[in-house]
């Protein structure tokens, strides 16, 4: 062969792979393109651009008032599009940049003008798509952060990208917040009302079409949702802000006074169960405190003293005493323990009395001596009571209650029985040992404590809640008079006589003064006592029950000095204020034929002061937007159609007016209104959100 066929079978074999290769990739390009183009487009998509969840607005806690004791409020994160056609172009852009460098710096305070300017020049020169401006900026500071240079020229001349978030604050700020709860990432279901309701609060989330864009940012394609998130439902719980302020007051007051470790105070209402106020604090420093645990439902403690009144409720059920029975006191010996009376003995006295003086030694030896061939008999009186159950509490985190009987391991029939007389070997919370007292305010009806009444959206009811019932009555009618003679009488004749006792009402209750267990030694180390008192009051006609109970108080220790006062000073305060219970009482008003000043708001509830203290507005009728003038409030109803007016209100009378126009708000600022977002008379759909401004 030739070398001249040698060369051209050589490149004919060379050209040939080639066409053969390009063949190849044009096949393999059609594969791509045409079987599987949609594969890989989706998978492009699912890489760039992506649908996200966009949490919902979560419903409002109310207090039984109609105050708000939480709320969501716009907060929003501002970045920056810097590519040309986003936003001003290079000349505009430049002689002005310097201006709103200026303008950031005096606003936000934290980068110099200089900073910022080459922040956002060097945003400029790299085409930042998503440059973060400042996060966590409040409805008011972005009014005016629009109106900067360059950001003032809108949406498509000023390149700023607005994301709203929500952010959850309590108005009143600390006042019920370990019970009003919180939600977040590191607690699973949330706690206090936040996590028992929160089906009903976080609402529907909605989507949002986002970019992901140079470094891994994610930024949204348009600001508009692609679904739009459902707010949340509103919580109306039973709280009183009034109460709550009050058991918050006297509590922290006598914690530091003691020096105490923890405390808790719960105010409720006897008929319904509505938990009123809870008030726990902890001590994190000296003379300081903090809403840290809610001892009210998982503080599991022996009770103490407080527990006399189920076993001499026990006692008078059976037959076994009645109150006029003698018995000794001081000290009663049983097998390896004494059983002694802290404050000594005062002789052989009626069982009245020795309840009334809170003696152990007389009640460890009654019980003692009537179950003692029968222990089972006393024990299954708790269980009927119920003693050993939970409350099932909307809240979660209740802790179980401990109630012994002779089938425990841990049983002594020598020691068990007369011991859990006066309120040791076992455990009960707060709350547990609260609703039993109130259940003998009942009449004998036991019901369980409730912290919601209402679920409601766009202000219309959607579920109601009421106390359940644990058992219609725990015991004779003539065991409950009996016993209810005997509290008044502690507060009377007894140990809480000192402390307690008003002569304006009669207070019906219990003190109750218990060694702590230490966790490593038991009761021999370290010695810790447990103050408390628990009652009712007005005795006669049982409205509210209380319970106040601190924990490691230094110095005097004793239930009736260290707990009762604190009764005593929310008993006074909640008594005084509650009108159904003074309803004898006569309102004068001494030369005084002004009008006083008043806030517009709820006409009806206006007329009705004006009414009760017998006095008439100036102008012969009352006027809504008479804002703290004697000009009085009006009796004209706001406006039927559109969107009321609110401005000049207080924000519990303005969130009553919008809730019943079937809208949700948003609150800036505190005070009276000032701005609303909306104007009064405009037309928008219900549950539409708006935003009231407070100065």
């Amino acid at each position: 062969m030739s070398i001249r066929t040698n060369i051209l079978l050589r490149v004919y074999l060379a050209f040939g792979l080639i066409v053969l290769f390009a063949v190849a990739v044009m096949v393999q390009l059609c594969r791509v393109q045409f079987v599987q183009g949609k594969k890989w487009a989706s998978m492009q998509d699912s890489l760039s651009i992506r649908y996200v969840n966009v949490e919902a607005a979560r419903g409002n806690i109310f207090a039984q008032d109609g105050s708000m004791l939480a709320t969501s409020v716009p907060e929003y994160e501002l970045h920056m599009d810097m590519v040309d056609g986003a936003i001003a172009d290079d000349k505009i852009f430049y002689e002005k940049v310097d201006s709103l460098a200026m303008k950031m710096s005096a606003f936000f305070g934290d980068k110099s003008a200089r900073d910022y300017s080459r922040y956002l020049r060097d945003g400029r020169r790299d085409s930042s798509r998503y440059l973060l401006i400042k996060r966590k900026v409040s409805f008011q500071d972005l009014k005016q952060i629009k109106k900067f240079p360059i950001f003032n020229m809108g949406k498509y001349g000023g390149g700023l990208i607005v994301v709203q978030k929500n952010k959850r604050i309590l108005p009143y700020r600390s006042l019920a917040a370990r019970t009003i709860g919180y939600k977040n990432e590191n607690v699973k279901n949330g706690v206090g009302l936040e996590g028992a309701y929160a089906s009903f609060i976080n609402g529907e989330s909605g989507k949002r079409l986002m970019q992901r864009i140079a470094g891994g940012v994610w930024k949204p394609i348009n600001e508009d949702f692609e679904i739009a998130p459902k707010e949340g439902a509103d919580i109306m719980s039973t709280l009183d802000v009034n109460y709550q302020d009050v058991a918050q007051s006297a509590l922290l007051k006598q914690l530091i006074k003691s020096d105490a470790d923890h405390g808790t105070v719960i105010l409720m209402e006897v008929q319904t169960g509505e938990v009123r106020a809870v008030a726990n604090f902890t001590k994190v420093a000296p003379g300081e405190y903090q809403e840290k645990f809610n001892y009210a439902i998982a503080g599991n403690q022996d009770p103490g003293s407080t527990f006399k009144l189920a076993s001499y409720m026990a006692l008078l059920e059976d037959h076994k005493v009645d109150t006029s029975t003698m018995v000794n006191t001081g000290f009663y010996q049983i097998p390896g323990h004494i059983i002694k009376d802290s404050h000594g003995s005062i002789g052989v006295v009626t069982v009245k009395k020795a309840f009334e003086q809170s003696s152990n030694a007389a009640v460890a030896f009654l019980v003692n001596n009537a179950y003692h061939n029968n222990q089972s008999q006393f024990t299954d009186h708790l269980y009927d009571w119920h003693l050993n159950e939970k409350l099932k509490l909307e809240i979660p985190g209740e802790a179980q209650p401990v109630i012994k009987n002779p089938e425990n391991k841990s049983w002594n029939k020598n020691m068990t029985l007369p011991q859990m007389a006066y309120g040791y070997e076992m455990q009960l919370t707060p709350l547990k040992m609260l609703s039993f007292y109130s259940a003998v305010a009942n009449n004998g009806k036991y019901i369980a404590p409730i912290f919601v009444k209402e679920i409601r959206r766009l202000g219309n009811p959607i579920e109601q809640f009421q106390a359940r019932v644990i058992k219609e009555k725990i015991c004779s009618d003539i065991t409950l008079r009996k016993i209810k003679n005997m509290l008044e009488g502690v507060v009377l004749e007894g140990s809480g006589k000192k402390f307690v006792y008003n002569p304006l009402y009669k207070i019906a209750g219990k003190t109750g003064t218990a060694q702590v267990a230490d966790a490593n030694k038991g009761y021999r180390g370290k010695r810790q006592y447990q103050a408390s008192f628990v009652g009712y009051f007005p005795a006669d006609k049982p409205k509210y029950s209380m319970i106040v109970v601190i924990n490691d108080p230094k110095g005097d220790y004793y239930g009736a000095s260290v707990s009762g006062p604190v009764f005593r000073e929310i008993a006074d305060r909640v008594y005084s204020s509650d009108m159904d219970l003074n309803q004898t009482s006569s309102i004068r008003v001494a030369n005084n034929t002004q009008a006083p000043q008043a806030k517009a708001g709820q006409p009806k509830a206006l007329q009705e002061v004006y009414t009760k203290l017998k006095l008439k507005p100036q102008t012969g009728k009352i006027n809504p937007s008479a804002i703290d003038t004697n000009e009085g409030v009006s009796t004209e109803t706001p406006a039927k159609k559109g969107v009321p007016s609110t401005v000049g209100m207080g924000l519990r009378d303005a969130l009553f007016i919008m809730g019943n126009s079937g809208y949700k708000t948003a609150v800036v600022g505190s005070g009276t209104v000032v701005r609303q977002s909306v104007g009064p008379g405009s037309i928008i759909p219900k549950g539409s959100k708006i935003v009231l401004e407070l100065e």
